[in-house]
């Protein structure tokens, strides 16, 4: 009995959580859609930060999907998402570290 009063806490938290957390990435979704509708056309780019998070609603070329995920270039594990908001990883420097001087 106890361990089952123990489960459902632990699927209540889970829930909370997901909940909270599901709300934030809407909300940073909605205000960078907010950031670029208020500008005018011309001046859409439909890329940028809101809330110092990168955001990126441009279609993703395969040129960019490799900068992002296969960049040689970047040292940064983490890097802007070539797609959506947040951040995602370069797998690059995890495979070829560069040796600390």
């Amino acid at each position: 009995m106890k361990r089952k009063r123990q489960l459902k806490r632990k699927r209540r938290k889970n829930r909370l959580i997901g909940t909270i957390s599901g709300t934030i990435a809407a909300s940073l979704v909605a205000a960078a859609i907010w950031d670029q509708v208020r500008r005018p056309p011309a001046e859409r780019t439909w890329h940028g930060t809101v809330f110092n998070f990168p955001y990126d609603f441009r279609l993703p070329t395969v040129e960019r999907l490799q900068k992002t995920y296969w960049n040689s270039e970047d040292t940064r594990i983490f890097v802007p998402q070539a797609f959506g908001v947040g951040w995602t990883i370069n797998f690059y420097p995890l495979i070829h570290p560069r040796p600390a001087h």
